[in-house]
Order: C-alpha cells, then sequence, then structure tokens
C-alpha cells in the first residue's frame, strides 16, 4: 500500500537492483549524538481516533505505548550531512541506481521538462518521473542543492536512510519512537504545538497553501523544502516534525499489526517482522487539508524501500 499523494512508490519492474550495500565505520556515542535531544523514558499515547483521520491508514486506536529512553536528531538530515557521507564513502542512491526520481510537477521546468519519462502514478498525476533527479538535482536536470545545504536532503529511500544512520554510528527511529518525539511532550495534539494549525495566523510549518495541486501561494515562506532549522521547535526540541519532508521510520507498514494489545505492540514496539513498505512520518510541504492532511502528527503512510521522491528525507536516533 502506498499513498500516491503522499509519496508514490517504484513499479515492481523496478524491483530488480539488489539494495546498495551499506557502508560501516566506527563511531564513538558522544560522536553520534551530535546533534540529537534526549527522549525520556516511559508511556505516552500513540495514535488517534479524531475525526479526521484516514481510517485506512491504520492511524488508530489510541493506545498507550511505553518507550526506553532514546536519542534522536533535532533535525532532519541535510545536503550537506548526506553529502558528507557520499564524499566519505562513495555511497550512490537509489535514485542515481536507478536513473530518475519523483519530482512534482510544478518544479518540472528547463532541462528536465524535456527529461520526464513514461508512466503515471494512477490517481496522482503531480508525480513525474523525472531522468537524472536525484538529491544532487532535486527538480531534475538543470538544477542543484549548492544554496540549500541546511535544506532536508530528499530524493533518499529508505535504504539510503538507513545507509547513512550506519555510516553515522546511528539508526532509524522506530514509528513509536518518532511519535513520541514529534509529540514533543504533548498528550493527543493534532500537531507538534496544540491543535491549531497556524494559532493567531502564525504558521509553525511548512505545508501547502492555496489550490491543490495547481496553486502553491507560499504564505508559509516556502513552494518546495525549508531549512531544516525553520519555525519553532516542539517542546522536545525537534524541528519540522510536522510538514516539510517526509520521513523515512524503521518499521515495516501495516494497519492493524498494533491494533491487538501485547508486549510486542505496546512495549518498545518495533512493527511487523515482515512487510512490503516502510513507515513514513510526519507530512511534506505538499500536504494540505483538503486533499491530505498528513501533516497531523499521528497520521502515517508507507512506499517501497527503494521508492524516492522529492519530499521525502529522514531524521536518525541513537539509543540512550
Amino acid at each position: 500500500m502506498s499513498h500516491a499523494c503522499c509519496s508514490p512508490g517504484r513499479g515492481p519492474h523496478d524491483d530488480e537492483a539488489p539494495a546498495p550495500v551499506v557502508p560501516v565505520r566506527v563511531v564513538d556515542r558522544q560522536q553520534a549524538a551530535r546533534g540529537t535531544v534526549l527522549i525520556p523514558a516511559g508511556p505516552f499515547r500513540m495514535g488517534s481516533d479524531d475525526p479526521d483521520v484516514f481510517p485506512d491508514d491504520g492511524e488508530g486506536p489510541v493506545r498507550e505505548v511505553s518507550i526506553a529512553a532514546f536519542r534522536i536528531d533535532a533535525k532532519a538530515v541535510t545536503n550537506a550531512q548526506f553529502a558528507t557521507f557520499v564524499k566519505a564513502t562513495g555511497y550512490q542512491t537509489d535514485a542515481e541506481r536507478f536513473g530518475w526520481s519523483y519530482v512534482f510537477h510544478l518544479f518540472v521546468r528547463g532541462e528536465a521538462a524535456h527529461r520526464v519519462l513514461d508512466g503515471q502514478v494512477p490517481g496522482a498525476p503531480w508525480w513525474l518521473p523525472v531522468e537524472a533527479a536525484s538529491w544532487r538535482a532535486p527538480e531534475g536536470p538543470g538544477s542543484d542543492v549548492s544554496r540549500r545545504a541546511n535544506h532536508p536532503v530528499v530524493h533518499v529511500s529508505w535504504h539510503d536512510a538507513t545507509a547513512y544512520a550506519a555510516w553515522a554510528g546511528k539508526r532509524l527511529p522506530t514509528e513509536a519512537e518518532w511519535e513520541k518525539a514529534g509529540r514533543g511532550g504533548l498528550d493527543q495534539a493534532r500537531l507538534p504545538w496544540g491543535d491549531e494549525l497556524a494559532p493567531r495566523g502564525q504558521h509553525r510549518c511548512n505545508t501547502w497553501q492555496g489550490d491543490f495541486p495547481r496553486r502553491n501561494t507560499g504564505e508559509d515562506g516556502h513552494l518546495g523544502t525549508a531549512p531544516v532549522g525553520a519555525y519553532r521547535p516542539n517542546g522536545y526540541g525537534l524541528y519540522n516534525t510536522s510538514g516539510n519532508v517526509w520521513e523515512w521510520c524503521a518499521d515495516w507498514f501495516s494497519t492493524d499489526w498494533h491494533a491487538e494489545p501485547s508486549p510486542a505492540t505496546r512495549i518498545n514496539p518495533v512493527g511487523p517482522a515482515t512487510g512490503l513498505t516502510r513507515v513514513m512520518r510526519g507530512g511534506s510541504y505538499l500536504c494540505h487539508e483538503s486533499y491530505c492532511n498528513r501533516y497531523r502528527v499521528s497520521a502515517r503512510t508507507s512506499s517501497t524501500p527503494d521508492s524516492t521522491t522529492g519530499h521525502a528525507g529522514f531524521r536518525c536516533a541513537v539509543d540512550a
């Protein structure tokens, strides 16, 4: 299952390439903890039963989940950080190996407009497969990240995120860890800061304003990604856990695995043992309440581990 409005997956004909080799280096605990914040141990109420949830996403039921203390990046991994990783390892991302990635249609212009490949995402024609689009060229040929060093890296697959995390001496957060951290200590609030999207008319995250998918007014200051430190952090000190980019989690995706109470689903859950797609959390700059209001802190989606898009990134976690 993959929500095309959120993160389209690659087709079944694309799964022939093997997963990339994960480079590993020895990183001491202090080095790995840089840029992270400590999330205290204890229970929290995970999920939502609000009227605006997507039942098919498996957001509910609301359940008490206990999590051991851990550390998580305050900000999503940036283009500059990922470039350091690539320079040190020679790593090639899935998008680079496949030779294309999905770009939002309004960003496809110039040379990239002549490099659009055949094939549409069912129900989401605004996603275009663009040849040579990658983390280095987020909008395809003719684009680069030279002025976006502190923006979140995008066009990274679950494989790529896992490889970077291993190299950095970290790991991807579990879905339960991500949601506890993303809530910022609030109980059952819709968003990391409360229930109102723009309190007192002030934008607190990077989402779509206007008429999706044709016109984005950019009232929040950004049409695409925003710097990872944009807007106020939540109560735990995490930035952009709503909007900006979808963030990969470690878990396989399921809509019902977590429904039945058991030690596996309520105490440090790590998700089902197998699956077809991996969990993504947080929403992105394309989320809008008229179509995809998955910028809510309990919202979830998924995509295949080799999928890459212009609105998917990640942050890392570390055992405490």
